[in-house]
């Protein structure tokens, strides 16, 4: 189970309290005003986000609260509301690594490592797929169908592989001669275990794929977890046939001698 729900959070143009002297408060003021955000002081009614920078910042941080604020506290994560990970910046990709303020340290040297693998014209792919919305809609009018071409497109030596330089200048090519790759109807999985990473590569990739998710009562939460949050989930007893549906269908099915 996650213990914290990630969320990308609009500011740009929004008031943002920064309250502090330092570096610490520093550098929100710098991370606000990045993201757009006006930074105001304690006193202004709209704002709705608060970082605080205190050597006791207990009183500032009910007093914020009460009035319905969000409050981050510099090195205090008992404290807060929220937490600001380290961010890959590939506007208008984002990726954000957080440890629920476990270790800012940690985070940073992650998204170097990821610094490295990702190329900076991921930005340009991202653009050049909000561009194609309409067309793609055209082409495979099905969500499922788009889902689809998108993720062999995109997947990795795909025509899309988001990791090479190039890939952004192929979209229109790919859009125009690309044929609906058909993924297979149903895959069934065989539960050995309730840890998630005793499934195959190939069983985690489709898992996160799938469109639908049918699994038998009592797969444990932390395998359907590996799922896309935004897949349908269906429970069925054991043993029971898989009902029919369209796209990519995952069954999870639990072993006789788990």
């Amino acid at each position: 189970m996650i213990q914290s729900l990630p969320l990308f959070h609009r500011v740009a143009g929004q008031p943002v309290v920064v309250l502090g002297e330092g570096e610490a408060a520093e550098a929100k003021r710098r991370l606000v005003e990045r993201a757009g955000g006006v930074v105001v002081d304690e006193g202004n009614a709209e704002a709705r986000l608060a970082f605080v920078a205190l050597a006791n910042p207990e009183e500032t941080v009910a007093r914020l609260r009460a009035r319905g604020l969000l409050v981050n506290v510099a090195d205090r994560p008992d404290l807060c509301d929220f937490t600001v990970p380290s961010v890959l910046d590939r506007s208008p990709v984002l990726v954000a690594v957080g440890t629920g303020g476990a270790s800012a340290g940690l985070a940073k040297q992650l998204r170097l490592r990821l610094e490295s693998l990702l190329p900076q014209s991921l930005g340009r792919l991202a653009n050049a797929l909000f561009d194609a919305r309409e067309a793609l809609r055209a082409r495979w009018p099905q969500a499922d169908q788009r889902r689809s071409a998108l993720d062999a497109a995109l997947g990795e030596g795909g025509a899309l592989d988001p990791l090479r330089e190039d890939s952004a200048d192929k979209v229109p090519t790919w859009l125009s001669s690309a044929d609906l790759t058909e993924r297979p109807g149903v895959l069934e999985i065989l539960l050995s275990s309730d840890d998630p990473d005793d499934l195959t590569l190939r069983q985690a990739r489709a898992l996160g794929m799938a469109d639908a998710v049918v699994h038998e009562r009592g797969v444990a939460s932390a395998v359907l977890d590996r799922a896309r949050a935004d897949a349908v989930r269906l429970a069925i007893g054991a043993g029971e046939p898989a009902p029919e549906r369209h796209g990519l269908v995952v069954v999870l099915r639990i072993a006789n001698d788990q």
